[in-house]
């Protein structure tokens, strides 16, 4: 039976990265998928609460794939207080979705608080950071914005 196959979205392992080895969100979502072969598509049927789907870890950043297509991505992660994402670009547009706390999202120099049921666009290209303003958990829905 191939990687994952025949389970469900609540089966897939986390990802757990240290802040240390964060430079920027692509290099992230590389390394992720280097540590896994397939994407962790739910499968016809399962019901889930994304929220629930990682769980927090002292001083640290856990992401986990939900679907990864070629086109783009929808990724869960869970930061705990303090950690953060420096400055940033990326060629992908990104919509980001706060499930759970609040963050202090900066987007082309202008700062943003964003927490639980709010949302936020990240434009392509454009500079970008992330600083847990409290334990908190989103959704990373990234698609490219290359013409194509």
């Amino acid at each position: 039976m191939a990687p994952g196959a025949g389970r469900g979205i609540f089966d897939e392992p986390q990802i757990t990265v240290s802040i240390n080895y964060v430079a920027d969100l692509e290099a992230t979502r590389h390394r992720e998928a280097n540590m896994s072969t397939q994407a962790i598509d739910p499968l016809p049927g399962d019901v889930a609460s994304l929220a629930d789907l990682t769980e927090y870890q002292e001083g640290a950043i856990v992401s986990r794939t939900i679907v990864k297509r070629e086109h783009g991505s929808v990724t869960l992660f869970a930061f705990d207080e303090g950690q953060k994402l420096s400055e940033h670009t990326t060629r992908f547009d990104a919509l980001v979705q706060v499930v759970d706390g609040t963050a202090e999202i900066a987007v082309g120099g202008d700062s943003h608080r964003v927490s639980t049921g709010e949302s936020i666009l990240l434009p392509a290209n454009v500079p970008h950071a992330l600083s847990a303003v409290a334990q908190f958990k989103m959704i990373l829905t990234m698609i490219d914005s290359s013409d194509g």
